[in-house]
């Protein structure tokens, strides 16, 4: 079951202008992000969530993903402000450097994919507590 985040709805005009005008790390990233690529999740580009804009988004998994370019270096306690807000409504993050990115893709390629796994670990019942019934519905393996 999907989610539904809240999002200023005057954030989808700039949110699209920034999807036509990504930055070189953005573009490399998304390579890696789009079609399911990433271990079968749906990820979106320049997301609009509350009154904000991240860079990369799953709602499956509550995941944003952003890269930090050399504009945020003057911006770090307005990011972690926004982060903030942001994580309160569920969301966790991960933040990657734009020469990351650019420089080591793989490494943030496999930083992505252990957040993933972790995350299915935590969220995905143990197979002691269901298990399919023959109809192909899921039934308590212990009856009360």
């Amino acid at each position: 079951m999907r989610k539904i985040i809240p999002y200023n709805p005057k954030l989808k005009q700039l949110a699209r202008n920034l999807r036509n005008n990504s930055t070189l790390s953005e573009i490399l990233l998304w390579q890696c992000l789009k079609g399911k690529k990433m271990k079968r999740y749906d990820f979106h580009r320049q997301k609009p969530i509350g009154n904000y804009i991240v860079d990369f988004f799953c709602n499956e998994l509550m995941l944003a993903i952003e890269i930090d370019g050399m504009s945020h270096d003057e911006k770090i306690n307005e990011d972690l402000k926004r982060q903030k807000q942001i994580e309160n409504l569920g969301i966790s993050f991960l933040r990657f450097n734009d020469l990351d990115v650019k420089k080591n893709m793989e490494g943030v390629v496999v930083a992505i994919e252990e957040w993933i796994e972790k995350y299915s670990l935590k969220h995905t019942p143990s197979a002691t507590q269901i298990h399919p019934s023959q109809e192909g519905n899921y039934k308590k393996s212990v009856e009360n």
